[in-house]
Formats: structure tokens, sequence, C-alpha cells
């Protein structure tokens, strides 16, 4: 296993990002902040989905009047994202906010940005600054794309230092990978801020996932990182499983179960896309149900040449032969069905090894 890089501690109310804490998860709601209800909905269907920390926009005031319900009914820490005006987000700190995202420079005067420091120093939360590659200054863009974004991500951390502020989490954004992994490898080089890790502007799922896979994996696997999101032009759901699918491959979250298949082949004599594709809507309908599984490895394969090989070394496995399936428990061949039968026993097999998770009250 790859050795993380030790940065120092935040708190995200009941979440602790860096130090060596697992790597959280965190996406932003798209529903209109002022509308506690809507708001709070989306947030609850993330929570579900494993999301870990919720960013909420914080635009105007009526966004900020509407905190108070929103964090009441969370089940996970809120962050309100400000820009330009530092009252909302002294306003959002009174309201008992678990953090915020500003940009020192587009806060105003050296008096607004001290005041939001020291307010949220006393409420004892973080502040996540950052640099993104859309939003550098002219002055910062005469600089090769990645050291542009780490100087402007230390002179944000420099600005809050100066007021004795130093519970900082710290983004590099940029929509081009390379830089992107530059920028996150020349910072962690200067600074033990904890990191948050994205590809800003991915795009769709298409090819947003993959960026973000790409480049975040990247860092990961350098041990770089103590959260993550996935940004894609989508519904914000769309972002947690493609980030929770990241951390299992980096190995930094337990897949529980993982899922191995293989690719078809001219040997393939079963349906095994609409196999495996089965076998993975059940996993998501067991845990969707509030249910852990009790497995660490299923295996569904198409052919004798690896499969028996792959389905013997899992948990449960399934390789396929002539419109048959062969199934495997810890090692052992339990028997051969017919196709459509062979998933039946495969999935009592799967949902006997399940347990209900208790959820503190």
């Amino acid at each position: 296993m790859f050795l993380r890089n030790q940065t120092r501690q935040v708190k995200v109310n009941n979440v602790t990002i860096g130090g060596g804490a697992p790597v959280s998860i965190q996406s932003m709601t798209n529903t209109v902040t002022a509308d506690a209800v809507s708001t709070l909905a989306q947030i609850r269907e993330l929570a579900s989905a494993g999301c870990d920390i919720i960013r909420v926009a914080v635009p105007d005031s009526d966004a900020v009047d509407a905190l108070p319900a929103i964090l009441s009914g969370s089940p996970i820490p809120v962050i309100a994202d400000i820009h330009f005006d530092y009252r909302l987000a002294l306003g959002a700190i009174a309201a008992g906010i678990h953090g915020i995202r500003i940009n020192p420079g587009n806060i105003g005067d050296a008096d607004k940005v001290r005041l939001i420091a020291e307010k949220a120093g006393e409420a004892g939360i973080p502040i996540r600054v950052g640099a993104n590659s859309g939003s550098l200054s002219e002055a910062m863009r005469s600089l090769p794309p990645a050291d542009a974004l780490v100087e402007s991500a230390l002179e944000q951390c420099r600005i809050l230092e100066e007021y004795g502020f130093r519970a900082i989490k710290v983004s590099l954004k940029a929509s081009n990978v390379p830089v992107t992994v530059s920028a996150y490898e020349k910072f962690a080089e200067r600074s033990d801020y904890p990191l948050h890790l994205g590809i800003t502007e991915a795009g769709t799922p298409q090819n947003g996932i993959v960026k973000s896979a790409v480049g975040i994996g990247a860092l990961l696997l350098r041990g770089l990182g103590d959260t993550i999101r996935v940004s894609l032009t989508a519904p914000p759901l769309a972002e947690i499983a493609p980030a929770r699918r990241i951390l299992e491959a980096a190995g930094l979250r337990d897949a529980s179960p993982e899922i191995v298949s293989c690719p078809t082949c001219g040997r393939t004599q079963i349906d095994l896309i609409k196999l495996a594709e089965k076998v993975e809507s059940l996993i998501q309908e067991i845990k969707q149900q509030n249910r852990r599984i009790k497995l660490k490895k299923i295996a569904v394969m198409g052919c004798v040449v690896n499969g028996p090989g792959e389905a013997r070394d899992a948990d449960l496995g399934v390789a396929g032969g002539r419109s048959q399936l062969a199934l495997f428990k810890h090692g052992k061949i339990i028997g051969t069905f017919p196709e459509a039968e062979g998933y039946d026993v495969l999935r009592r097999e799967i949902l006997a090894n399940t347990e209900e998770i208790s959820v503190p009250e």
C-alpha cells in the first residue's frame, strides 16, 4: 500500500479531513438554497448514496436565512460557498455553518477578510480556499499553468495566515488533467494543508468521469488528497458513485464487495453483459436498503479459460459455459445450472450474506 502524504487535520463538523483520515466524498447541491425543503431533499438523497460532505451556494441573504433549517435537517456536514460579499460569509457562520468556501481575493478589502477569518476561528470551522484555472488573476496568467495555480493558492493561504487563521483546506483545479496533477504535486511540496481534489469543468459524465478518474486517481496513488469531488455536468447524484469507485479502485475504500467481470469474446456462450449488469444492480439495491454485504469479492466470468480460476478466487463466483453457469462458493463448486437458474441461485447466496446496518438515532 502506498504511503499517504501527511497533511494537517481540519474538522468539518463530525468529518475529519487530512492527517491520514479516510478520504471523504463531496458534492454540491444545484437547488435554490433559499428553498430549504428542496435543498434538504437533495442533501438526503446524496447522503444516502455515500456523500460525506455537501456544499451549498449562498449567493444572497435569502440563502443565509434558509441555512438554519438546512443545517438542522442535514445528515451530513454543510459547507457554504460564498463569493464577493463578506456579509454572506458572516451570516453563514452565525447560522452555524460547518465550513465555508471563499476566495479571499474577491471578498474585498483586508478588513472584510480579517473579519471572516476571526469569526470562522471563533466558530472553530475551516475555510476552503482554492485556485481555479478559469478565475486566475492577470498576474498569475503570465506563469506556466500549474505554477499559476500553486502561487494563487499559496497567496490565498497567506492572506488568511496573516490573521492567524490556519484551519485551511486547499483546491487547485484545472480542466486540463496533467496541469491539475502537476499543480497538486507542486503545492504538496510547499505546504501541509489538506487537499481537496477534483478536475474542474470536467464535462458530462461520459467525459468527466474519465478525466476525474485519471486525475484524481493519479493523485491518490501518489498519496495526495484528503477529500474529493467528481465535478460533472449532471445532477449531483451522478457524482457520488464515480467518486466512491475511484476510492475503491485506489484501495482507499472497501468495495464491499468488489465485482470482477471479464470482457466478452468469441468464447462467451452466455449473456454475460446482462448477467453482470443484474449482479451490479442487485448490489446497489441491497446497499440502498441500508444493508451491508458480507462478501469481499464476487466474480462474473464468461468462459472456461479464466472463468473457473477467478470464480474460485472469489467469495462467490460464476463461470459461464454453453448456456450454463458453474457456481463457486469460497473456492468450491456448488453446482452447475441453466443460465437463468444459475443467476437465481447466485442472487439467493448474495442475499443470504447481508445484514442490516444499524443507524444511530
